[in-house]
């Protein structure tokens, strides 16, 4: 069995214990938002900093994710991608599943962002195994995940997402129930093609104004009160100090790395090639965060202003 935290945080009996597999930027502090909220949880992570920084808050630490959920009633993840999401619940050829490690009737809540195909796929096994599972995916980055803010886009059953619902709560300001399982990867998705297809379009927009003599703050002031506005000028300009506390103003460091936003486009070209959806836009979008992300993956995705003005990213 894992090694189990020593301190002495009261915790509420009458919640569930919870499994949280998966700790990087996204889950850690999601799982400390549980523990603060009062839950008993059981973490795995491969990271042994991830762990132990769980361990100081007050979780129990297992090692392996079996370890992990034998004595859950909710198991949540946060994986980085679908092949992980797929190797720890069906394991390999089901020899391993963790699925098959859990009593009947357990909550399965996967926030990882994957491929709807993915989700389903697991979804399935999960009910021929009398699981409840649901696709969780999440936005608001790592400072709505800190805050406890962050937004659910929920994919199932009705009652399995009431069932979720004031566990969600604790970690997310904004739950929507998209519809059944998958849903809320199609949904994750399809917000993230059209960020990421506004903040192209909109750096292109400043570019443009700025290589004809507009200061960049005076132009997008003129947008914001006119039909271009949009949620990337509203809140998280690319271009640099034109809006205070932005990644564009801090050498585009931390926020929503561009590999990520890469990732995001790619999950929905691959939904769109699988259903024969056009998305010329979107693929657009994603052939240009594919080029800016050889060199600058590990900055936020407005760093794509640099395609049009390089130094800025210097």
């Amino acid at each position: 069995m894992g090694t189990k935290n020593i301190n002495t945080m009261e915790q509420n009996t009458d919640k569930p214990n919870i499994a949280f597999i998966g700790l990087g930027n996204m889950g850690a502090p999601m799982a400390e938002n549980l523990l603060k909220a009062g839950y008993m949880l059981s973490v795995y992570d491969l990271s042994e900093s991830a762990t132990q920084r769980l361990q100081q808050a007050g979780a129990s630490v297992a090692s392996s994710p079996k370890d992990a959920v034998s004595n859950a009633q909710v198991v949540i993840s946060m994986l980085p991608a679908g092949k992980h999401v797929h190797s720890v619940y069906l394991g390999k050829n089901g020899s391993d599943s963790l699925l098959a490690a859990l009593p009947k009737g357990t909550l399965v809540i996967d926030s990882s962002t994957i491929a709807a195909a993915d989700a389903m796929k697991v979804a399935d096994a999960a009910i021929k195994l009398g699981i409840d599972f649901l696709d969780a995916p999440v936005s608001g980055g790592t400072g709505g995940a800190i805050a406890g803010s962050l937004t659910f886009i929920v994919g199932g059953s009705d009652d399995v997402f009431a069932k979720a619902k004031p566990i969600l709560a604790v970690m997310g300001k904004n739950i929507f129930h998209a519809g059944d399982h998958g849903a809320g990867q199609v949904a994750k998705i399809c917000n993230n093609m059209l960020l990421g297809i506004l903040m192209a379009g909109t750096a292109e927009a400043i570019n443009l104004g700025v290589k004809n003599g507009l200061d960049p703050k005076v132009l997008s002031d003129i947008m914001l009160q006119s039909s271009g506005r949009n949620w990337t000028l509203e809140v998280y300009n690319p271009y640099p100090q034109v809006m205070e506390n932005v990644p564009s103003s801090n050498g585009y460091q931390g926020g929503f790395m561009s590999k990520l936003m890469q990732k995001d486009l790619n999950l929905a070209m691959q939904t769109a090639q699988d259903t024969h959806v056009e998305t010329p836009m979107g693929a657009k979008a994603t052939e240009l965060y594919e080029a800016h992300s050889v060199e600058n993956g590990d900055k936020d995705f407005s760093s794509i202003m640099g395609r049009h003005d390089s130094s800025v990213l210097s």
